[in-house]
């Protein structure tokens, strides 16, 4: 069976060949985890009409092993059935099950209570994770297993881990090749890959045997540097006898256009077919400054929109599977090289152009316009002292230029000299072309030679001409890029939107559980909410503030009656003021996990934990700004060291590192935190000979009882900077009561039966109320934007969370991937109402829930 398995899936120069088939191959990213599963045959048959003929799919650790030994894959759980469908619909899959998958999803899929075993380090060669990863493995890697290509399936690859590069791993080559002996021992038998995030291969495989490099690109389409840089790549797996994969990179064609001609033999634009992070499934930290919530679309513009309709990319994507699928084999193995000279423009193009010299014969150039205005390209004449060439050259494009074609493979005489239309077809009834604006094609027998300059087609009216030459005979069709391949739907014209301004409040708790009293605040994953909130209560009275450090991701505290600002500051340390007040009381709701390591801010590191962190009382505070010494290689400073402030010290050398230091006054018995305020990026510093890194974004320091010493500062000299440094002594608040929330709790809320009031919307509300509403939607599939302000709501349908928004409130973090205000309800999910919980927050401004938009997008 395994020999095959090898004989249908094989990994060669000429990329990943399929059942013998030689073809430079499209790859969409599909997720199933984000589509409805009554959506899943639609959606697969949208990528198969794009002409793409592989689907990249992720598979989360977490979205299956929902609690410790848990483990779901039923419903829309069940990759198993979404695979069937993929071959079905006759996709072949590239299958990712990590163990870590960023796509910024919540925690990288590494589920939530790892690291509260001790000593446990994720993504390491670490018996501890290593055994978790085992379990993963020993549940997915079966079902992959069972569907290869050549076992009847659609997988004909499986990745390993993801973008390892950007990961402090200690022992790559441990860790890739224990994942890549679990995949062998499940009888993985099509390539195993791994792919590099920013192009360091060895960091992404550890050069691991059996383990091929893939690399995830993500370039300004406006770059000139792509195709050198792609270049660059191709060659470097060319070296080991491998095509080059780009696994993850922009979804313009324009781009694909010009990763294609520069060497790449599979191209997965990520993100083509979009969706939606359903249930408490966003990561944090993308791309924000430093942090920030996904929203509830996942969408970065691919050519499927979030409920499936086609995009215009989509007709630009069966242009360019056409032009693969035409040229074949010739393409496949074709070699990319620079091509200086090839042509002139009027318009920003590459610094440094590609083509590829297809194997047999003939040449295929790119030209791309930089630039959002019209140009034009200016060619060599097809033969030795025939004249030049000149056709337009649309905006944000990449012409592909064939040049000396053979043509008996396809049955027709002589040889295409000169094309400046995408060849899309070729057989004995002649050639097919697309174009959006004029071209040019010549066609050469040894008897003669026949030119043409065609017109530009429209939509549903193609350019037909017939061109003879010594003899032969040309029939030539040049059609409109949406009149190439199987169409999609276009986007469905959305509606007037419904308003929806009345709900039931209902006479429903939104709290159910009972309090359990803890010496110190647990995490919320320590009280087994992996997804959900945590409640958490305290006696203050007596205390006059608190040092709230690592509270994440969304905190909500009430000083007795007194409702505070929102906090969601990924876990970066906060002093509350609490002289007067007797109880504190705060609900910490987890947004996501964080998908990727960021050191800026603790909630932003891969693997850490969600809930209240450590609260202190602050008991004691002292300036320790100054009697820095000042010591460290060329700041010029005598023996003995002068006595600065910090960062005080001045020398003619910017930029250079000094280092400052001095003892704190530290007690040996008390917990310590040093706030050094002013740091600029970050700073480097070292207690009691242990290296830390503080940062603008959290500029803290906790010492434990005893340390603090001996403390050095080192930060670059900049004339006239200067940091201020403080001393806050400690003591932990101890005696909470806790309430642990997971989303099971929360979903069961959702469903209960109730009774309530009418209310008309917009509704007032006081700052910290928190109810539940039902509202009475249309049928069908909907678009439910929010109105409002100073509230954050969630809704429910189905038995599920379809998602949350968070409106008007300034301590809300900046937001990515889609429209923050709007949640999608799919057909298939409602049941004719939706049931909303909505928080009040405080703010300058009132609470207020406004009304809902509903409007019909048919799926």
């Amino acid at each position: 069976m395994t020999e095959t398995i090898a004989a249908a899936v094989a990994l060669g120069p000429s990329g990943l060949v399929l059942d013998g088939s030689e073809q430079v191959r499209l790859c969409a990213s599909l997720f199933y985890f984000r589509i409805p599963r009554e959506s899943w045959a639609s959606r697969l048959e949208a990528v198969r009409a794009s002409g793409y003929d592989l689907v990249d799919v992720y598979v989360p650790w977490n979205f299956h092993e929902v609690a410790p030994g848990r483990w779901d894959f039923e419903g829309r759980r069940d990759v198993a059935a979404f695979l069937d469908l993929a071959h079905a619909a006759g996709l072949r899959v590239i299958a990712r099950p990590g163990p870590y998958i960023c796509s910024e999803w919540d925690g990288g899929a590494l589920p939530a209570w790892l690291t509260l075993e001790e000593g446990l380090r994720l993504r390491q060669a670490e018996p501890r994770y290593l055994a978790h990863v085992e379990a993963w493995f020993d549940q997915v890697l079966p079902l992959l297993a069972a569907r290869e290509h050549g076992r009847g399936g659609a997988v004909v690859a499986v990745q390993l881990e993801n973008e390892l590069d950007f990961f402090d791993c200690e022992d790559r080559a441990g860790y890739v090749g224990r994942l890549r002996d679990l995949a062998l021992r499940h009888g993985v038998s099509v390539p195993l890959v791994a792919c590099a995030g920013q192009g360091d291969l060895t960091g992404a495989t550890g050069d691991v045997d059996g383990v091929a490099p893939a690399f995830n690109f993500y370039p300004d389409d406006r770059s000139s540097f792509v195709e050198p840089e792609v270049r660059r790549y191709a060659d470097l797996v060319a070296d080991r006898g491998l095509p080059l994969l780009v696994t993850e990179t922009n979804r313009l064609h324009a781009t694909l256009r010009r990763l294609v001609v520069s060497g790449a033999k599979v191209v997965a634009p990520y993100l083509q077919a979009s969706g939606y992070d359903f249930g408490w499934t966003p990561s944090v930290g993308n791309w924000g400054d430093p942090g920030g919530f996904m929203s509830h679309d996942y969408d970065f513009g691919g050519y499927l929109d979030p409920v499936g309709a086609a995009r215009p990319e989509h007709a630009e994507a069966r242009v360019l599977s056409a032009v693969l699928r035409t040229l074949g084999p010739a393409l496949a193995r074709a070699s990319a090289e620079a091509a200086p000279g090839a042509y002139t423009t009027d318009v920003a193009t590459s610094a440094s152009p590609s083509r590829l010299v297809l194997d047999g014969g003939g040449e295929l150039l790119g030209v791309p316009n930089l630039t959002e205005e019209p140009g034009t390209v200016t060619l060599p004449g097809p033969a030795d002292g025939s004249p030049e060439v000149t056709v337009p050259l649309p905006p944000a494009s990449c012409l592909l230029v064939l040049r000396d074609l053979p043509l008996a493979p396809y049955g027709l005489p002589g040889t295409l000299r000169l094309a400046t239309a995408d060849l899309v077809g070729a057989g004995p009834d002649g050639l097919a072309l697309s174009a959006r604006g004029t071209s040019v094609v010549v066609l050469e027998v040894p008897e003669g030679v026949a030119a043409a300059e065609l017109a530009a087609p429209a939509p549903g009216a193609p350019v037909r001409a017939t061109l003879e030459a010594g003899g032969a005979v040309w029939n030539v069709v040049v059609l409109h890029p949406d009149d190439v391949g199987d169409q999609c739907a276009a986007p469905p014209a959305e509606g007037e939107p419904v308003l929806i301004e009345t709900a039931t409040r209902l006479d429903l708790g939104t709290r159910t559980g009972t309090t359990t009293r803890h010496d110190l605040p647990p995490s919320s994953e320590g009280v087994g909410v992996y997804r959900g909130r945590t409640h958490y209560g305290v006696d203050v009275g007596g205390l006059t503030e608190l040092l709230l450090q690592g509270t994440s991701d969304i905190a909500d505290l009430t000083l007795d009656d007194d409702v505070r600002p929102t906090l969601a500051r990924f876990g970066a340390s906060v002093v509350v003021p609490v002289a007067g007040a007797r109880r504190l009381e705060a609900t910490v709701e987890t947004w996501g996990h964080a998908n990727f390591d960021d050191v800026r801010l603790p909630a932003l590191q891969m693997g850490s934990l969600r809930g209240l962190g450590r609260v202190w009382s602050v008991v004691g505070r002292e300036d320790v700004s100054a009697l820095w010494e000042v010591t460290g290689q060329g700041t010029w400073s005598g023996d003995p060291a002068p006595l600065r402030t910090l960062a005080g010290w001045s020398s003619t050398r910017a930029g250079r590192p000094v280092t400052y230091r001095r003892g704190l006054p530290v007690d040996g018995r008390s917990h310590h935190a040093l706030r050094l305020d002013g740091v600029e990026g970050s700073a480097s510093v070292v207690v009691d000979g242990i290296t830390h890194v503080v940062t603008q974004d959290e500029p803290w320091l906790s010492l434990a009882p005893g340390e603090g010493a001996n403390v050095a500062v080192t930060v670059p000299h900049r004339p006239g900077a200067g940091l201020s440094a403080e001393l806050l002594r400690l003591e932990p608040v101890r005696g909470w009561d806790v309430e642990p929330q997971p989303d099971v709790a929360l979903l069961a809320l959702a469903t209960t039966d109730s009774t309530g009031e009418r209310v008309s919307l917009p509704l007032d509300l006081a700052p910290g109320v928190e109810a539940w509403f039902d509202a009475e939607v249309p049928a069908g599939g909907l678009s439910l934007r929010f109105e409002g302000r100073q509230v954050r709501v969630s809704a429910f349908a189905n038995g599920e969370l379809l998602g949350r928004v968070w409106l008007g409130d300034p301590a809300r973090p900046r937001f990515t991937g889609g429209d923050p205000t709007r949640l999608w309800l799919p057909a298939a999910w409602n049941t004719g109402a939706v049931r909303l919980i909505v928080r009040a927050t405080r703010g300058e401004e009132s609470a207020l829930l406004g009304r809902v938009r509903a409007t019909v997008v048919q799926e």
